[in-house]
């Protein structure tokens, strides 16, 4: 198991630890899966499918630590409708 700290979500941030590939993987060489691909009944391109690599489990993460968030701050002092520069 190789770890990493990872900063994940946007509306509710979140330190977690999750697990990477192996580097020395001979069947993905350390990506993690494999891509490929596919098309359409025309022949097109219709998408791109991920298959992972048995050296990794990309389900298998930890949460640390949820991080405060922080409001941000508001000037009611300013006119939003002003020409003026705010210096």
């Amino acid at each position: 198991m190789r770890l990493r700290l990872q900063l994940t979500g946007w509306d509710r941030r979140t330190l977690t630890l999750t697990d990477t590939p192996c580097p020395d993987c001979p069947r993905c060489e350390g990506e993690g899966g494999f891509a490929y691909d596919y098309g359409d009944h025309n022949g097109e391109y219709a998408g791109t499918e991920w298959d992972p690599c048995t050296c990794w489990d990309e389900t298998r993460r930890w949460t640390l630590l949820r991080l405060p968030r922080i409001p941000r701050r508001r000037r009611a002092d300013r006119d939003p409708w002003s020409n003026e520069p705010p210096f």
